[in-house]
């Protein structure tokens, strides 16, 4: 059931801050102008883009990333590419085109990192969002307003103090807004093993956030902890320099894909084994069927906390052992909080940004009061609900904020009036999830490959989303001649 509207004659403007300019924030942003709030992005990097912004640094006093919160924001390497299609991964409104009327852009359908930044950039020209953000400016805590604060204009509604500091010139400032909506993603706090003898292992050692190329790594054994996406990848990677490279699985035959038989067919020098148990200093591995090896360098692939190190609700919102962000109601809003606190972008395995741009919109028309939330104690209930389903279900706890196939367009459905993703889109998306199955390897880069529905319907998003560069082009020459015309 959608949620309760009111009319629009009775629509709030809130003064609210989007913390994050990655996909996710400027996602958020859009909807929140769009509905009419004052908005404010603050963003720690120069630039749009968050984990798609490359940065060729690392941490090199804390390879491993146990330091929280990590120095440096993006886990991107150099060779990293979408897993998805770019035809899957366009905002509305505002397509995922290839530029090739840009020169030295990647056009290729699943581009690389940079393109995706870029495409990211172009979105936030695209619709002025850029004007709203500070870049260098790194928040440092959140909080409520004392109760006194919080009617100093009148204003009875809880208010809450975001502190930032300016990368440039070093000054913290303190502001006042009526609501956060938290975008700062999840995939830059490292989340380690636990693994007898690691903290006495003596050589190198990291985490894949704090991975960039393989030439380090040139002629030397390489073990790569964790067999998912970028496991897989990584290992790949490094397999371009290295003697060897060992991939480890927690389970050799669950890993033992077609996709994977073949990728191990075509390399003799990488190998799939189960976890590792022990480490010794001299460098000798232990793994969970009894072999031992020696390995060079050791590359943890193990994923990443939730981590929001500024936020202070005094212990309302918290990240638990098993890695789950709550309470949230739909993965959204604090109960206890709500709307005034607000997250996008924590769900996992939802096709992006068309969730972030549903959650964004929720939270935009509850801000305003166009829509309304359950009441406290029912999205309290409901939180709860979920976890004991989840728990039914036999659902590992560190899953919480993956969403089920079935349930991902609920949000668009339940709670905001955006369309769903296009059949034909989802249609593709199979045909790709097949390919990478079938070859993990080349999946990306197969052509010819697509049912004759969806050729279809690509001529006509082509053609749609050329016409829509050009209309955009045309708005403000029409806007210069109006212009000019009254002078």
């Amino acid at each position: 059931m959608p949620m309760p509207k009111v009319s629009g004659d009775l629509l709030a403007s809130r003064k609210v801050c989007v913390i994050g300019a990655g996909m996710a924030g400027l996602a958020a942003t859009r909807e929140l102008r769009g509905e009419g709030h004052a908005v404010t992005v603050l963003e720690q990097s120069g630039d749009v883009g968050g984990q798609w912004l490359y940065d060729p640094r690392t941490d090199d006093a804390d390879p491993l990333g146990a330091i929280v919160p990590v120095r440096v924001h993006s886990s991107a390497y150099a060779s990293l590419r979408l897993l998805s299609p770019r035809e899957a991964n366009g905002f509305s409104g505002f397509q995922f085109v290839p530029r090739h009327d840009v020169p030295g852009r990647d056009v290729r359908r699943f581009p690389g990192h940079r393109e995706m930044q870029r495409f990211l950039r172009d979105f936030s020209d695209a619709f002025g969002l850029t004007d709203a953000i500070r870049f260098g400016t790194k928040v440092v805590r959140v909080a409520m307003a004392p109760a006194p604060r919080q009617c100093d204009d009148g204003d009875a509604t809880p208010k809450w103090v975001v502190r930032s500091i300016d990368a440039v010139e070093t000054a913290e400032v303190e502001e006042v807004f009526d609501a956060v909506v938290v975008a700062t993603g999840h995939y830059s706090q490292p989340r380690l093993p636990s693994i007898d003898g690691m903290a006495e292992w003596q050589r190198r050692q990291l985490h894949s956030h704090s991975y960039r190329v393989p030439e380090p790594f040139r002629d030397e054994v390489v073990v790569v902890v964790g067999c998912g996406d970028s496991g897989r990848d990584i290992a790949l990677d490094i397999l371009t320099v290295a003697k060897e490279v060992h991939l480890t699985a927690k389970s050799t035959e669950a890993a033992m894909t077609a996709a994977m038989c073949k990728t191990l067919a075509r390399h003799a020098n990488l190998r799939l084994r189960p976890q590792v148990v022990r480490m010794f200093a001299d460098g000798t591995l232990v793994f969970a069927d009894g072999s031992r090896m020696v390995a060079d360098s050791v590359v943890y692939c193990t994923g990443y906390w939730y981590s929001f190190p500024f936020l202070d609700t005094a212990g309302v919102v918290a990240v638990d052992e098993h890695n789950r962000v709550g309470p949230l109601f739909e993965h959204t809003f604090p109960p206890s909080l709500a709307p005034w606190l607000s997250f996008v972008g924590v769900p996992r395995m939802v096709p992006v940004p068309w969730y972030f741009e549903a959650q964004g919109r929720w939270i935009a028309q509850v801000l305003s009061g166009r829509r309304t939330l359950p009441p406290e104690l029912e999205m309290a209930r409901a939180v709860e609900e979920h976890y004991r389903a989840r728990e039914l279900a036999g659902v590992p706890k560190e899953c919480n904020h993956d969403i089920e196939p079935l349930k991902v367009f609920e949000i668009g459905e339940k709670y905001s009036d955006l369309p769903r993703v296009e059949e034909w889109k989802r249609e593709l998306m199979e045909s790709i999830s097949r390919n990478f199955n079938d070859d993990m390897e080349t999946f990306r880069d197969r052509v010819d490959d697509d049912s004759e529905n969806v050729r279809k319907w690509l001529d006509m998003w082509y053609d749609s989303s050329a016409k829509a560069d050009r209309d955009q082009e045309q708005e403000p020459a029409a806007a210069g001649a109006t212009m000019a015309s009254s002078l």
